[in-house]
Formats: structure tokens, sequence, C-alpha cells
């Protein structure tokens, strides 16, 4: 059955049916979350999206905020661009720093972080490109602490990242933050399903 590409006001449980299924929703994906998850080095984390985990986060937003119809199409909004399209992977990645003065510390010397993220597999290399129109790095070098990337593949890059053990590698190549990290196969495998 072909994936999904983007939630319809449909797919959207109202307020009383998602409160009856919420703690089965939540089970659901945590599995659902597990082998799209990777951690690059020792503060990096990515979150490959789906159309499943959008729709959870619509859900839970609304659920949280109770804001109605408006709010439905506010977070269609925000979420809908984060659900590949079949040529594409797309993450969320986290620097995480738990104690703020080290966050502080650390994000302002990983400025332009977004622009130095690669998968690399096959002998082909796909760049990670960023939402342009919103600033995650300021002018004096500061990055945030949470980026939304994609990876555009064309249909033979595709095709390759499909092949069963295939290794490929996810890259920050930022001179502060080196680090790499080989994708494990069950990971490979979930987010072929996504191209």
């Amino acid at each position: 059955m072909p994936r999904k590409r983007a939630i319809e006001p449909g797919d959207v449980l109202d307020l009383e049916a998602y409160a009856a299924v919420r703690k089965q929703r939540r089970t659901e994906m945590i599995a659902h979350k597990k082998d799209r998850r990777l951690s690059i080095g020792p503060s990096l984390t990515m979150h490959f999206e789906s159309f499943d985990t959008m729709l959870y986060q619509v859900q839970e937003m609304l659920h949280t905020e109770r804001g109605g119809t408006e709010q439905l199409e506010d977070e269609l909004r925000a979420y809908q661009p984060l659900i590949p399209q079949g040529n594409e992977l797309v993450c969320t990645f986290m620097l995480e720093y738990e104690d703020a003065a080290i966050r502080a510390r650390e994000l302002a010397g990983l400025g332009g972080i977004e622009e130095t993220v690669t998968l690399e597999f096959a002998g082909e290399t796909v760049r990670g490109d960023w939402e342009k129109d919103v600033d995650r790095t300021t002018p004096d070098g500061k990055t945030s602490s949470v980026h939304f990337l994609h990876f555009r593949l064309a249909p033979e890059q595709a095709e390759m990242f499909r092949e069963t053990g295939e290794r490929v590698v996810v890259a920050i190549g930022h001179p502060n933050y080196g680090h790499m990290a080989v994708m494990p196969e069950a990971t490979r495998a979930v987010l072929a399903e996504d191209l």
C-alpha cells in the first residue's frame, strides 16, 4: 500500500476520540520511532520523520493546546513539509546538552552546522537541505538546537539506498562537531520504505 504523503483533516481524530486512544498511540509511536533515530557523536540525534510521526505530532499539539479548527490549519501548515514525499528522507536533528551553560557555549560555536550534514552510500553523497526561510543560525554564529533537513535523492540514488545491506554513513562536517555514524541496517530498511 502506498505511503500517505499529506495529512488530511479527516486523518485527524477529534479530541475525545484521540483521548480514548492516546495511550495506545503513544506506545505504537515509541515502537515506530525506534529504528528512525540515529545518534551521531555525543550530542546530536537525528529523528527521521514519516507521515505517522507528523500525524502523531499534530494530534498531540491539538490535544495539548485545544485550539480547534484554526489550530489544525496552523499545525498542518507547520508539519506537512516534514512528511517525506517519496524522493527524500526528512529528519529533525537535535543538539542536546542537559546543562544550560554548556548548551549556550556549544551552540554558540556551531553556526552553520545544518550546512555540513551528508548521507554517503554506494559512492554517492547526498547533502542535507535545510529550511532557508527560517534562520537557524544567527549572524553571530550561534545555532539553534533543532534543525529540519531534507535529503533529496535522485531515482537511481533511491534505488541504491534501498539495496539490502547497503552501508549508509551519516556525517557531520562542522569544524567544531566532526562526527559520523554508520546507519544500522534496521534503520536503513525502515527509511528505504519512505522512498
